[in-house]
């Protein structure tokens, strides 16, 4: 294929896949707004009260970058997840992969499609905290490319998940029991620094823990764990994932049967 043929097909892929996303936004993009409401009005002013300030920030400013996350990280995992195993279901990938769009093309536009679910729940989010709390911006660098590493991340995870999956329950069963316990355990409501010693170094093993803190740095300008650990651990998971999910196009384990 000429670079303009794998361009106009990546092109195809991510069209179909904002558009799948786009056209229920009541499903997609508005239960992350409604969600993140609640939280504010549950954690930041219901206990948030209570608590008080946490590092030298009103509780509610220090929950916003955790549950904006949380809403890039779901919404960018599910987006690939279901999309691919429907397409897997329908056998549609199954065509792609005897086409001659390179395996790498298919990745990036399923991937992009899921940056793009995630990047756009995590604005909405971010809207509906200006509702409730004024928005700091410590760094918009570090910010801006955690928030896309964590959606590329996640979506390069939803389709390894999708390739593996038999069932639509399936797809299902990694966010239920994996993802959320890591989300809510990633420092989203509290510092690690409040934990004892021994929990402090369990924490360390979630990778979630490092985009988190990474991405409350780009807004507070605090943080737990060093920058460069956040941003290695995060690219180090991206290499490896892409690495897999290629392979596994390659080889079309789980695809074909």
């Amino acid at each position: 294929m000429t670079p303009q043929q794998k361009l106009t097909a990546y092109r195809t892929i991510v069209t179909k896949e904002i558009l799948r996303f786009a056209r229920i936004w009541i499903q997609t993009v508005l239960p992350p707004m409604i969600t993140t409401a609640l939280y504010f009005v549950i954690f930041g002013n219901l206990i948030g009260s209570q608590i008080g300030d946490m590092e030298g920030f009103r509780y509610m400013e220090f929950i916003i970058p955790g549950l904006i996350m949380i809403a890039v990280i779901t919404n960018s995992y599910a987006n690939v997840v279901s999309s691919f195993y429907s397409s897997k279901f329908q056998r549609h990938i199954e065509e792609m992969l005897v086409s001659p769009v390179p395996n790498y093309v298919i990745v990036l536009g399923y991937v992009s499609g899921g940056v793009t679910r995630g990047i756009t729940c995590g604005i909405a989010v971010t809207a509906v905290s200006l509702v409730f709390s004024p928005l700091n911006v410590h760094s918009f660098t570090v910010m801006a490319s955690m928030i896309i590493l964590t959606a590329i991340l996640f979506s390069l995870a939803g389709l390894i998940n999708a390739v593996f999956a038999k069932s639509f329950d399936d797809i299902s069963i990694v966010p239920t029991f994996v993802l959320t316990p890591l989300t809510y355990l990633g420092g989203i409501f509290y510092s690690i620094s409040m934990l004892p010693e021994f929990w402090q170094q369990v924490s360390l093993a979630n990778p979630i823990l490092y985009m988190i803190n990474a991405f409350r740095y780009g807004f507070l300008g605090i943080t737990d764990i060093s920058l460069w650990a956040s941003y290695g651990i995060s690219l180090a998971f991206i290499a490896a994932l892409y690495s897999i999910s290629l392979w596994l196009l390659r080889t079309g384990k789980g695809i074909r049967t």
